[in-house]
């Protein structure tokens, strides 16, 4: 349960930096374009999509002509600019004459840079954020040519030939363990040459792989091997009463051998708040203890990470080179994140479109802020790309019809904006609607 609450307050978190920077972004030019602006609100005071449903607020305070506020409902926010068809579906201002300050009496131009504020910052938040990362933390890449342990296998790879102890030699243009995945799912690659029992082999995946494995719900191709070694004992955790020490290897859990980390981890876990049997290796000699798993599927000791078995190649920034590093890994990420978008549109990739669960559990288990920042960032990138997306409600929506306005110069009428926002109402309350009801028909698989 300790789990699920850091990942949800690393959600909330993330999401409200994110949304409160991306309705500045609406909210600053507006200002300065003399146009006035309403409401200021992180998260809905009512039930979106639905304007008109449980409206209140958490907080709300008024300075000027803008109340600002806190919504119940933890999904976005908005800006309710004077004189705008928005989230709010206020329309009483469309009932009259056109007041200078309001959005509809502003230059097209202008009209355009308040929409497309939004997806500017979260833009360029995403790349100061990857920025500042890559400049306080570096960069950690484990190249495919050093994992000498070789790999551990999903289920739905083994049944392309693939076994546990494999070392991958060459998939596509990869050259780290971080890049196979996007080769398999993304490009295509299907040639794969692997090493096994010191002979050279190549695997053939079948034709639209890619596909069977979204349908899968596969959300890890592989895993890298390392030795299933014991770090850190915490003090009074259940490890400590079993007698496991530091440096101990634990090759077996319950009679199921553990021949590396992720194997032995995923092997406690499957048997929470039960007893089980352990066999470690201390200083070469074999023996066995017991040790009581707790509800969440721990018992209680760090293992040693990768880094103790595996070379890999640290990048250090400095800050004037963390900001083209930055730039780089911004366009990868984004470039990455788009072309992945081909296969939502396929049977096998609508089924797992997730929602706030599936968001939620792309967070670390432990409060890790290298790891939120990097999360953070990626978010920011996707709230870009979705918001600019030509639908009516989003800001792309808006952009594609001031953009009509300014290569024809006929404006679309405010009856036909207030009917297209509807239209975008009902989408995303569709699309929400789905997202949501796959992570709960996960939970029951």
């Amino acid at each position: 349960m300790t789990e699920f609450w850091i990942k949800a307050g690393q959600l909330l978190l993330s999401l409200s930096i994110l949304v409160t920077l991306h309705e500045l972004g609406h909210f600053i030019p507006a200002r300065l374009f003399g146009t006035r602006v309403k409401k200021f609100y992180l998260f809905f005071d009512f039930l979106f999509p639905l304007p008109n449903v449980m409206n209140f607020s958490l907080f709300k305070i008024k300075r000027g002509e803008t109340e600002y506020g806190i919504g119940w409902f933890p999904m976005g926010g908005y800006v309710q600019i004077d004189g705008m068809v928005d989230e709010s579906m206020d329309t009483e201002a469309l009932k009259q004459e056109p007041k200078p300050w309001e959005f509809r009496s502003k230059p097209a131009w202008q009209r355009l840079i308040i929409m497309v504020g939004g997806v500017v910052v979260n833009l360029i938040l995403g790349f100061l954020i990857y920025s500042m990362v890559l400049f306080s933390w570096g960069e950690e890449k484990l190249p495919i040519a050093n994992m000498s342990y070789g790999v551990t296998v999903d289920s739905s790879m083994a049944v392309y030939g693939f076994q546990n102890g494999d070392k991958i030699l060459e998939v596509g243009d990869a050259k780290y363990f971080s890049q196979i995945g996007m080769e398999i799912m993304v490009n295509e690659t299907r040639n794969i040459k692997i090493e096994r029992d010191g002979a050279v082999q190549e695997i053939m995946l079948p034709e639209e792989a890619n596909l069977e494995l979204v349908d899968k719900g596969t959300k890890r191709l592989f895993a890298i091997r390392f030795p299933f070694a014991i770090d850190t004992v915490m003090p009074d955790g259940n490890a400590l009463k079993a007698g496991l020490l530091r440096d101990d290897v634990i090759v077996s859990v319950s009679g199921s051998p553990t021949p590396d980390a992720a194997t032995g981890i995923m092997a406690i876990r499957s048997h929470k708040g039960k007893t089980i049997d352990l066999v470690v290796v201390r200083n070469g000699a074999e023996m066995k203890l017991n040790a009581e798993v707790s509800e969440e599927g721990q018992i209680g000791f760090r293992v040693k990470p990768m880094q103790e078995f595996l070379e890999t190649e640290t990048y250090t920034y400095g800050f004037f080179e963390s900001i083209p590093a930055g730039f780089k890994k911004t366009g990868e990420k984004l470039g990455g994140y788009i072309s992945s978008m081909k296969l939502v549109f396929t049977k096998e990739g609508a089924s797992q479109i997730g929602g706030f669960g599936a968001i939620g559990g792309m967070f670390s288990p432990t409060w890790d802020w290298h790891s939120f920042w990097s999360m953070t960032a990626f978010l920011s990138l996707i709230l870009a790309f979705m918001n600019i997306l030509p639908i009516p409600a989003l800001d792309g929506g808006h952009v594609i019809f001031l953009l009509y306005e300014i290569v024809t110069g006929r404006k679309p009428g405010d009856k036909f904006m207030e009917y297209t926002q509807t239209v975008g109402m009902v989408l995303l309350l569709a699309l929400l609607v789905f997202a949501n009801g796959n992570d709960i028909i996960r939970l029951f698989k």
